[in-house]
């Protein structure tokens, strides 16, 4: 028997604004809030304990922005990497900073709180 990741937690000063983000660039939905002010992320079609994991974006008043110990790498599904790129900006990802080289096959962007994930080449299925 093994385990799975069912969610990931990330720790934000404005859990809308960050649930609106990651809710348009991975096509997920709004599944529920929880009194603290947490918002629940997630695929729109399986919801928790899908095959895809959740995100639940948690209020903090000390969220960690930057290159964090843990980041998240996304896949274009529908479009070459270029033009992932460009939507992913448009949504308010911003290109960051943590000591690449210039030669990756990857972009970092940074979230709008700033939290680090990577775009990479490979186009993926849609699941």
């Amino acid at each position: 028997m093994a385990c799975r990741i069912s969610e990931l937690v990330i720790d934000c000063a404005e859990p809308e604004r960050l649930a609106a983000f990651w809710s348009d660039v991975l096509g997920y939905v709004e599944l529920g809030r929880e009194d603290d002010g947490s918002i629940e992320i997630g695929p729109p079609d399986a919801g928790f304990g899908g095959p895809r994991p959740t995100l639940v974006l948690s209020p903090s008043s000390d969220p960690r922005t930057g290159k964090l110990p843990l980041h998240l790498d996304v896949n274009a599904t529908d479009r070459d990497q270029d033009a992932e790129l460009e939507r992913l900006l448009a949504l308010g990802a911003r290109p960051a900073d943590v000591g690449q080289t210039g030669g990756e096959s990857w972009h970092v962007l940074a979230d709008p709180e700033g939290n680090v994930f990577c775009l990479l080449r490979t186009r993926l299925a849609p699941l």
